[in-house]
């Protein structure tokens, strides 16, 4: 979520038929229908699934009678800042009628589901409502305007019979809009459990929000901190919004949902995330993301290591915003491109589970004019390179429109004719039957700067893909080379695109061919592997005793085993063997980073996929504050300690860099850590300018840590 919302004076138009109408649809969960597990559903890989991103209000009104009533409802949708009408109904309908079949979608990403503030908030002028989903007041009951939760669990079981995940869109950092001074402000930021208000963002005695004014993004801490916009900040270091929001996601997760997009995770303290996500790997394992903004050509290290150190992968938008400038903005080009595919893949360790796209809620749509061409080649790119592609609702109809909330219109057609329509249907149905387009490397085989053609390899399975952006030059493709074997190759896209066949030598070489201005082409083999060969595994933290489920080829019909660096699972520690996944118990081996083998019965060793984040045990969330730490320009204060969650000593796997501004400020320097719960830690600071290390001096420190909630330790730097 990226907001654009300026502050001013408000009003506010909440009619009592509002409030009645809304509350009497939100109810509690029914445990009763929580959803049976789906074997096939509930696995964890998504690298051969592609995403279809649905702004819930926005797709298609399925039940007219649960529409808000009075100022809240645009019929038509003419005022996009209120609501429409789309429902889980409607996208139930689109299930059962088959159009996201025909696209050979097999994940949803829905708009946040919980319950929302009912106030209708006049900014300068213009009535703004919650039909995003993100001005949350309840995360333990629905969205009336989207359905009860017997819609809910009617939506996730006709997606599991139709063999589709449901993604929901889940926002712990904030609830709505508030203002210290003004509590008449909507619901001034209400938090709510399942109808009991646990506080308001006025006279919150008990901390649950923050109250350090709003960011102005000048750094991380400033933005974790400090509220986003005017939304009330939760402050989770803090007993009770630790508990909640492990008991709503638990509540979700037990409505059997298969993945959670988390909302604004640059906002939210890091140790706290990675304990949230320790929990959830440990209840329930499912595939989780996060939003990280990041803007043209910005290149974040704390989004690397969040990614590599979370449990929680990323919407990539160092993809998203290189594919924009390179197919929709000029500028850049293919080199740029390639480029960015590898630095990123050098930079995240768990390159296949981040998240791609072309556009999405928070930014312009791609289509921009007439240039629909170069949407189907950024979305034949994106659906053929790595990572887990995601296209936003309408993009395959070529809806337009520029800012919040253009870029959020009514679905403009449920047309399967478009070429957009078609290049997806051909093209995500290979990614579950060609490894090498989910899993595979990426290799520059020819390049220029309209042209690329790249290959994507995962043992023998191969697939070459050709682009040609410019819209008036055909490219002659001279000294082309392939892994692809010897043979004729026909484009996958039907020529859909003004692409063609090739041929390939027993050399690897293709004779030469044109490929037109504005084609792309796609070109595949899928080859049984007899070899095992891992592809991603995931999750990518968890404790002894956690489920993860390594997906890939070659892995043979007969149990083999699994290791964890060298401790190998038991033979009762295998849930599950099949040629293309496995699904283990995590053993008790040392706790820190471990790289994964798989070993067949035949006594083969696949390659070695690092690298899965093993815990002490489970995790809180503690608050380490160190006073008195002066430092020079240039260090930075660290935390390093006898756990692998606080780097075992070592000091490049140190805890910071510490943050001294907002909630202690410098010379005191804090950072929020996860750490195993009642651990007796032994820990020291350190000091960090490039390679060179100061230690505290004195005795180690030590604190026990809590078995739940959250903790504060304080101590003095230690001369």
């Amino acid at each position: 979520m990226k907001w654009t919302i300026k502050k001013s004076i408000i009003t506010l138009l909440t009619p009592i038929y509002l409030f009645t109408a809304w509350l009497g649809l939100s109810i509690a969960v029914p445990t009763a229908n929580a959803a049976p597990d789906t074997s096939v559903l509930n696995k964890q890989g998504y690298s051969t699934d592609v995403i279809y991103q649905i702004v819930t209000d926005r797709f298609a009104d399925g039940d007219a009678s649960n529409n808000p009533s009075g100022a809240a409802f645009s019929p038509g949708c003419t005022n996009l800042k209120l609501y429409c009408g789309g429902d889980w109904r409607g996208i139930i309908n689109k299930i059962t009628d088959g159009y996201f079949a025909g696209m050979g979608i097999s994940a949803l990403w829905i708009s946040q589901p919980v319950e929302n503030i009912y106030s209708v908030i006049d900014y300068s002028g213009v009535n703004s409502t919650s039909y995003h989903g993100y001005w949350a007041r309840d995360f333990k009951r629905t969205n009336p305007a989207f359905g009860s939760m017997s819609d809910f669990q009617e939506l996730i079981n006709t997606a599991h019979a139709n063999n589709i995940k449901i993604i929901i869109d889940f926002a712990p950092n904030h609830t709505s809009p508030a203002s210290e001074t003004q509590p008449s402000l909507a619901e001034n930021g209400r938090l709510y459990d399942n109808g009991s208000l646990i506080a308001g963002y006025t006279g919150d005695t008990n901390g649950i929000f923050h109250h350090n004014l709003g960011t102005d993004f000048s750094s991380l801490e400033d933005g974790i901190y400090r509220n986003l916009f005017d939304l009330a900040d939760i402050n989770h270091h803090n007993n009770t919004t630790d508990a909640y929001f492990k008991e709503a996601i638990k509540l979700w997760l037990d409505m059997g949902i298969d993945g959670i997009r988390v909302d604004a995770v640059k906002h939210m303290p890091q140790g706290w995330q990675k304990n949230w996500m320790a929990y959830i790997s440990e209840y329930k394992p499912v595939f989780t993301y996060g939003e990280w903004f990041l803007g043209v050509g910005e290149n974040d290290p704390s989004n690397v290591s969040f990614a590599n150190e979370s449990g929680m992968s990323l919407l990539d938008f160092r993809f998203g915003q290189k594919v924009r400038q390179v197919f929709r903005d000029n500028t850049d080009n293919m080199y740029g491109l390639n480029s960015m595919l590898a630095e990123t893949a050098a930079e995240y360790t768990h390159i296949q589970d981040q998240v791609t796209f072309i556009d999405n809620h928070d930014m312009d749509r791609f289509k921009l004019g007439n240039n629909d061409r170069r949407l189907e080649q950024a979305l034949t790119f994106t659906l053929t390179s790595r990572g887990v592609p995601a296209i936003y609702y309408g993009t395959e109809q070529y809806m337009a429109g520029n800012g919040d909330p253009a870029n959020r219109a009514f679905m403009s057609s449920f047309s399967t004719a478009s070429t957009a329509y078609q290049v997806i249907g051909k093209l995500a149905p290979l990614r579950k039957s060609n490894p090498a387009i989910a899993y595979g490397n990426t290799q520059e085989r020819w390049i220029n700067n309209d042209v690329y053609i790249y290959e994507r390899k995962f043992g023998s399975s191969t697939a070459l893909v050709a682009i040609n952006r410019s819209e008036t030059a055909a490219a002659s493709i001279t000294g082309l080379q392939t892994s692809l074997p010897a043979g004729t190759y026909v484009d996958e896209l039907g020529g859909l695109l003004n692409g063609g066949g090739i041929t390939v030598s027993g050399a690897g070489s293709v004779t030469a061919f044109n490929l037109p201005a504005g084609a792309a082409a796609v070109w595949q083999y899928a080859a049984d592997e007899t070899a095992p060969m891992i592809g991603n595994i995931g999750p990518d933290l968890g404790k002894a005793g956690t489920t993860l489920t390594i997906d890939g080829r070659g892995f043979g019909d007969v149990k083999g085993t699994v290791f964890f660096g060298t401790t190998a699972v038991t033979d009762s520690q295998i849930i599950q063997w099949e040629d293309s996944q496995i699904q283990v118990i995590v053993p008790a081996a040392a706790p820190g980073s471990h790289n994964v083998k798989v070993r067949s019965a035949s006594s083969v060793d696949s390659n070695s996929y690092s690298s899965f984040s093993l815990l002490t045990g489970d995790q809180v969330s503690v608050r380490f504050i160190v006073n008195n730490a002066s430092t020079v320009y240039g260090e930075n204060v660290y935390l390093t300690g006898n756990t692998a969650e606080l780097g075992n000593w070592a000091p490049n796997k140190a805890i910071g860099p510490f943050f001294n501004q907002i909630i202690a400020a410098y010379p005191s320097w804090y950072y929020d850590v996860s750490v195993p719960a009642g651990t007796e830690l032994q820990f020291k600071f350190i000091k960090k300018n490039g390679t060179a290390v100061t230690w505290e001096g004195g005795a180690n420190h030590s604190y026990t840590a809590p078995v739940s909630g959250v903790g504060t330790v304080v101590v003095d730097w230690q001369p």
